[in-house]
């Protein structure tokens, strides 16, 4: 297969020379049982180099676990990856396959793999050097056969100088190293970026798709893209559902290109909450937001009355990043008195308790659906009291 034809089948935007050596490399490792490391920023799409390592390889028809041990808390990520069994902590009250055992044949995406505790690093390590792991109370030795993929958006070389990630580990998993440019670095991929971006969006909403005057393609493609493929996603999505022109002009584009200084931010983040939280945070309240703002449109236009306003009318599918200045200031918006409306921390409470509901319980699900990983999950329903 070459290298056209594996951009179309994994949906790769893009001709720069950084992102086409990654996939080559990615190819040419893919018939070897080698662990790779991917690394790169955030948000610049590392999760598509293991599919393509797997689909290419003698693993194909094998499973393919993708894991994000960022979203693992600390407590649980030891079963998780290996298993336990039956009352071997409280709460386990059947014995359980962890990923390792599950993979046996096919491959373990491991990502986020920075995150993984000191512990969890020496069980990593041995099963990479032998195949062999144990499960969580239990001493019988299990072996398996998986090929091991980990991608971090961390610098490893500091974190083993930090004392945060074992040398013997880094230099295990990094056999072939893969790095992923950033979106600043890839200039001329920019705005095809944003044009499927734009396009995608158009299509599933059933609306004219928005396009970018000369002077605001050059803004785009000048800024420095923080957030890189999965901020320029969020900002052709925004531009998309706010803006009635379709034609985007520079100063138009450049409200959505924060200069993400905390003074920007709406509210302070405190020592003890960490960006991804942050960001989890706000994506929930800003979907609520644009949900409000559904709603006030239709009241507006006499599709709905106040007293049919429900709950259940949330929109959960679409992370859609709304920035609070465009929904304060959006000439359209015309917010319901006080009475007729939730407050935002009421609206939060009710979709978190709405989605446990509809998936009975299930955490991991119910984080699935609100955009936000189980760790967040968990504190949001501690702080809300649910």
């Amino acid at each position: 297969m070459d290298l056209d034809q594996i951009k179309q089948r994994f949906g790769i935007i893009g001709n720069d020379p950084e992102l086409d050596r990654a996939i080559s490399i990615a190819q040419q490792v893919a018939g070897t049982d080698l662990s790779v490391l991917v690394t790169g920023e955030s948000g610049v799409g590392k999760e598509v180099i293991p599919k393509i390592i797997h689909n290419n390889s003698p693993r194909k028809h094998e499973v393919y676990i993708a894991v994000n041990c960022g979203a693992i808390p600390e407590g649980t990520i030891d079963s998780e990856l290996f298993g336990h069994e039956k009352g071997s902590f409280t709460g386990a009250t059947e014995a359980r396959k962890g990923y390792f055992e599950e993979a046996d044949g096919g491959t373990l995406f491991l990502d986020e793999v920075a995150e993984l505790p000191m512990s969890t690093q020496v069980r990593l390590l041995r099963v990479l050097q032998s195949g062999e792991f144990l499960k969580v109370g239990s001493s019988k030795v299990q072996k398996t056969d998986v090929r091991v993929i980990a991608a971090t958006n961390v610098n490893l070389t500091k974190a083993i100088q930090q004392g945060r990630f074992r040398e013997d580990l880094y230099y295990r998993l990094n056999t072939v190293p893969i790095t992923i440019p950033a979106l600043r670095a890839r200039k001329g991929d920019i705005h095809q970026l944003f044009r499927k971006f734009a396009l995608d969006f158009a299509d599933r909403y059933m609306m004219p798709a928005v396009k970018l005057t000369p002077e605001a393609r050059e803004v785009l493609e000048n800024y420095r893209w923080p957030g890189n493929i999965r901020q320029l996603k969020s900002v052709a999505e925004q531009i998309s559902i706010l803006e009635h022109n379709r034609e985007i002009s520079a100063d138009t584009l450049r409200r959505y290109l924060p200069n993400n200084g905390a003074e920007s931010l709406p509210v302070r983040i405190s020592d003890s909450q960490t960006n991804a939280d942050y960001q989890a945070d706000r994506d929930l309240i800003f979907k609520i937001l644009f949900q409000l703002r559904q709603e006030v449109d239709a009241l507006k236009s006499g599709m709905i009355k106040p007293e049919d306003l429900d709950h259940e009318s949330i929109v959960p599918t679409n992370q859609i990043i709304i920035r609070p200045e465009d929904v304060r200031t959006s000439p359209s918006t015309e917010w319901p008195a006080e009475k007729e409306s939730l407050s935002i921390y009421e609206r939060s409470s009710d979709m978190i308790r709405l989605a446990l509901e509809r998936h009975k319980g299930n955490r991991k699900e119910a984080a699935a659906e609100l955009g936000i990983s189980e760790r967040t999950l968990y504190r949001k329903i501690k702080e809300l009291g649910l």
